[in-house]
């Protein structure tokens, strides 16, 4: 990792490669809420209101950007809907299962679906 200012940035790895369907397949048993549509792992989450929905994409925020990888996502006042993808390897990585996990445990009691 290279220092950008006060960020930390992780630079490209060429090792980031899409993941085959079963490796997908099989990671995803371990992500219960998620699936898988069109090359990208997605979830909905439901919170008690906005200012919880957005407290998550909050925290979720903090984590991505240490990681250098970031969702695609939207808030309509209780909702949060994620779709992760790598574009750079052109499918679902191992980053985007560290994030879903990550969203996951962040997203713990707080959210109701």
């Amino acid at each position: 990792m290279f220092a950008a200012g006060r960020r930390r940035v992780k630079p490209y790895s060429a090792v980031m490669t899409p993941l085959d369907a079963h490796d997908v397949q099989h990671q995803l048993a371990a992500l219960p809420g998620w699936a898988v549509r069109a090359d990208r792992l997605v979830r909905e989450y439901r919170f008690a209101d906005f200012v919880e929905a957005f407290g998550f994409m909050a925290s979720v925020a903090l984590v991505a950007e240490r990681m250098g990888h970031h969702p695609e996502w939207s808030n309509v006042w209780n909702t949060v809907r994620v779709e992760l993808t790598t574009h750079d390897a052109g499918g679902i990585t191992a980053s985007d299962f560290a994030l879903a996990t990550a969203m996951e445990r962040l997203a713990g009691a707080r959210a109701t679906q």
